[in-house]
């Protein structure tokens, strides 16, 4: 059965990174450097939080904080927002160098958060790492995070999940151009919290790859993916575990940036692209960290 999409909020900017609170829908204006809140009840947009140095992805962890990705120059950090408007700086360095632009963010059950810090577009020139990488936080017991570099392959990772059964890393490996990898990747995450070698779950090449992704109860990885250059056109992509397609939905935007699932039976999916945000009930129930399923 395909998924009927309706525009909800927008168009604004250029929004990311959908997250739900357990009542509304929060998701980032990345231009405007704000994070915006959709109130399904009343169906009205409000701003959630400014001054958010154009933050990208947004997660909560298990006890309902919400962190997220500043990519902008004045930011380049993984911060957390407080209830009380209070900003705090988790990591905006690995070894001395400043990050490049964290872009999307993930909690496993331990409560270690993963994220991707590729760079997009053309400035280059402030960039102090000589890597795009995958990293993992764990907060130390007086309350400062540690930072750990766990990819040495990766170039523009973007969107990443850790699976419901805390084994494998999913990371959306989109660099653009020719002959750049486009593909959605798994990493064996080891008992020791080291990846193993990654499979290649799917391979988008030449087409535009996946940016964001989410999952579903039964573990398979609902993504954002396509264009309308060419190609099959904008998607959104539903994977099981092992790669396989299980469904395709096109959506209605040139270039779909992020999911995740919302209301209060996580059975409706929630898309940022084009500016917008739009929605569709599903059949499929989400799995998140917070609000739990």
């Amino acid at each position: 059965m395909s998924w009927d999409f309706e525009l909800v909020a927008g168009p604004f900017g250029f929004t990311e990174g959908p997250a739900w609170d357990g009542e509304a829908l929060l998701f980032s204006d990345i231009p405007t450097s704000r994070i915006l809140r959709y109130d399904p009840k009343t169906g009205q947009t409000t701003v959630f939080r400014e001054g958010t140095n154009e933050n990208n992805g947004l997660m909560f962890d298990r006890d309902g904080r919400l962190y997220g990705c500043q990519g902008g120059s004045g930011g380049r950090c993984i911060a957390r927002y407080n209830p009380d408007g209070t900003t705090d700086v988790i990591v905006d360095r690995f070894e001395g160098k400043r990050l490049n632009s964290p872009n999307d963010l993930a909690f496993d059950l331990q409560g270690r958060l993963w994220f991707t810090d590729p760079r997009y577009g053309e400035k280059r020139d402030d960039m102090e790492l000589d890597h795009e990488s995958v990293f993992r936080c764990e907060q130390r017991p007086d309350g400062s995070w540690s930072i750990h570099r766990m990819t040495f392959d990766t170039t523009r990772p973007n969107g990443l999940l850790v699976s419901p059964d805390q084994k494998w890393l999913y990371v959306a490996q989109s660099e653009y151009g020719e002959n750049k990898k486009r593909e959605l990747r798994a990493y064996p995450i080891g008992e020791d919290g080291t990846l193993g070698p990654y499979e290649v779950l799917h391979n988008f090449y030449p087409h535009r790859g996946i940016d964001g992704m989410c999952l579903d109860v039964e573990g398979n990885i609902i993504a954002t993916a396509g264009w309308e250059v060419r190609g099959p056109g904008p998607m959104i992509y539903v994977f099981a575990p092992n790669g396989r397609v299980l469904e395709t939905h096109p959506v209605p935007t040139d270039r779909p940036t992020n999911c995740t699932f919302g209301d209060k039976d996580l059975q409706t999916l929630y898309v940022t692209g084009g500016g917008c945000l739009f929605r569709a009930r599903t059949a499929r129930k989400g799995w998140l960290i917070y609000p739990s399923a």
